[in-house]
């Protein structure tokens, strides 16, 4: 709750804080302070929710779980505030303005945490998705930033009239909106429960870009301006993961009801994991192909959704600070270079060593490397599987997938060190080295200590 509010004041503070400050530059610095006093606001209610989690206004929960997510998700932002914060005034004039929208979304992602309604839900999404429908059109120069934020809008309105829809019919089944009174795990399966859950599932698989509902992804990705890719691939994403398993696992979970969705999803998954894994192998745009490997990523978090146990409660959380915080620093180093395609990075570790070393480690970490985050990342979600029983083929799928990643990974690894070129690169300050080592020990630390973070669920 405290992170909904200060995300959500935060927000109408850098509005006004954008009429009134003439350089640019510094609203960086005021965006940095309030998200640090949001961290510190949400955490402040770790000690309250020690001996278990309560109910405010009937209509959201405080936990150890929705603590923690926002906890991660504002750290990441803060993260991506110090590596990227900088570049918002080259995509326009209202700096101010992308901050806030940003906090906007932020409280979006507090609130799909928390919710015990569905229309707390209903609520998250749009508070989530509205914001990123202009921050995708913010570089009103670019014909394709244009065409991203109509592509993006259309789509997703579209999903959540059948969001919408969804609820609709799961209320009608069970006559409340209270996600821990619904009571659809009788047997006979309710029909119009079952329509409506197919329909949330649907709506709540396109936010995440899962196949088959992921087409709008890539050309969204690549035409909005590189600096909001970068966030809406990560915390977005993992905001819309964390109401996704919320969800099923707290409405949908146990009964005959399960195992229909419980396919379904499945499914869904294996789908994601191979299509987004091959189609990232023939790109030659780095950030195209770090599109696709959010579809692939999609894929290895659904199976946090589909697995009900505490593995699978861990597991969201780690994978959510691994992935945003690897994803985070190749977007912030990808935005130093002139040039975005894989011989780009052509000799980039004699030009700038760091830059070389962080971008390895990080994508060390998204292809599931041991040492980094992303290693016990995709453990924990895949042991959560496992332990589920019955999605034995689905782990060998994404095992095989995961071995598959490592070649276009290594694409970028191989043109920086192996290949020879003299790539554009912008000037680096010394703060986006402090912030980019501090990002490098984050992952090495997760990947060594994951109980750091998973311990305190």
């Amino acid at each position: 709750m405290n992170a909904l509010i200060s995300t959500a004041l935060s927000g109408v503070f850098l509005m006004f804080v954008g009429l009134f400050v003439r350089n640019k530059q510094h609203i960086k610095f005021f965006a940095i302070a309030a998200i640090i006093i949001s961290f510190i606001a949400n955490l402040a209610l770790y000690p309250t929710v020690q001996l278990g989690g309560y109910i405010q206004f009937g209509m959201i929960e405080v936990s150890k779980f929705s603590v923690l997510f926002n906890a991660v998700a504002l750290g990441a932002t803060l993260i991506y505030f110090l590596l990227s914060g900088s570049e918002f005034e080259k995509v326009g004039e209202h700096v101010g303005d992308y901050f806030a929208l940003i906090f906007f979304i932020l409280a979006g992602v507090s609130l799909a945490s928390s919710f015990s309604n569905l229309l707390m839900l209903f609520l998250a999404i749009e508070i989530m998705s509205i914001p990123q429908y202009v921050l995708a059109g913010a570089d009103r120069k670019s014909l394709k930033s244009n065409e991203a934020s109509l592509k993006y809008f259309l789509m997703g309105s579209f999903s959540t009239g059948i969001l919408l829809m969804g609820i609709a019919l799961i209320y009608g089944a069970a006559g409340t909106f209270n996600i821990t009174e619904l009571g659809l795990g009788a047997d006979p399966v309710h029909p119009l429960a079952l329509c409506g859950i197919i329909l949330m599932a649907f709506a709540l698989a396109f936010k995440v870009s899962a196949v088959p509902f992921h087409f709008w992804t890539p050309d969204v990705y690549d035409g909005s301006p590189t600096v909001f890719t970068s966030f809406m691939a990560t915390v977005v994403k993992a905001g819309g993961f964390v109401a996704f398993l919320r969800m099923f696992h707290v409405a949908f979970a146990g009964g005959a009801i399960s195992h229909h969705w419980t396919l379904i999803l499945s499914i869904i998954t294996a789908a994601t994991l191979i299509l987004g894994n091959f189609s990232a192998v023939f790109q030659q745009s780095v950030k195209r192909m770090l599109a696709y490997s959010s579809i692939a990523q999609a894929g290895f978090m659904l199976f946090a959704v589909i697995a009900i146990n505490q593995f699978a409660t861990q597991g969201i959380v780690l994978y959510a600070a691994a992935y945003s915080l690897a994803t985070i620093g190749v977007f912030a180093v990808l935005l130093k270079l002139k040039d975005y395609t894989f011989e780009g990075f052509n000799g980039l570790a004699r030009k700038q060593p760091l830059l070389a070393l962080a971008t390895t480690i990080f994508l060390f970490s998204l292809a599931g490397i041991p040492v980094t985050a992303g290693f016990f990342a995709k453990y924990f979600v895949l042991s959560a599987a496992i332990q589920h029983g019955h999605l034995l083929w689905l782990v060998i799928v994404g095992v095989l997938c995961a071995a598959i990643s490592v070649y276009y990974y290594f694409r970028v690894i191989m043109a920086m060190y192996f290949k020879q070129g003299d790539p554009e690169v912008e000037p680096v300050s010394g703060g986006f080295k402090a912030a980019l080592v501090l990002t490098i020990i984050l992952v090495l630390a997760l990947g060594l200590f994951p109980n750091l973070l998973i311990g305190c669920l």
